[in-house]
């Protein structure tokens, strides 16, 4: 063989060397790009759970306080008509000093 063709087949070897090595490079970016795209999906739809569950539960807080609110204005209530005389029927019926709601009268 010739100086020249050895030295074309040594040249032609490398340029598909640099060839494979550029596109296995480009493989290994592009399945990183993949695994990066499904991981951040994934995060995100747990932000989504995590977001949901919250939600739910800061729903049912809100019903709570809501209750409670209305528990507290119907006491208020209540107070208001015995400091106006409006609902001795209510002392009677529970016998004067009966405590009220587990409380005793002191």
């Amino acid at each position: 063989m010739s100086t020249g063709a050895i030295v074309a087949i040594v040249v032609g070897a490398l340029i598909v060397l640099a060839l494979l090595v550029a596109l296995a490079s480009r493989v290994r970016a592009s399945s990183r790009r993949r695994k990066l795209e499904a991981r951040r999906g994934e995060l995100a739809e747990q932000h989504r759970e995590a977001a949901s569950e919250q939600a739910a539960r800061a729903r049912v807080a809100e019903s709570e306080a809501k209750h409670a609110r209305a528990e507290a204005e119907l006491h208020e209530a209540r107070a208001d008509l015995h400091e106006r005389g409006l609902a001795d029927e209510e002392l009677e019926r529970r016998g004067g000093d009966a405590p009220t709601h587990g409380r005793h009268a002191s």
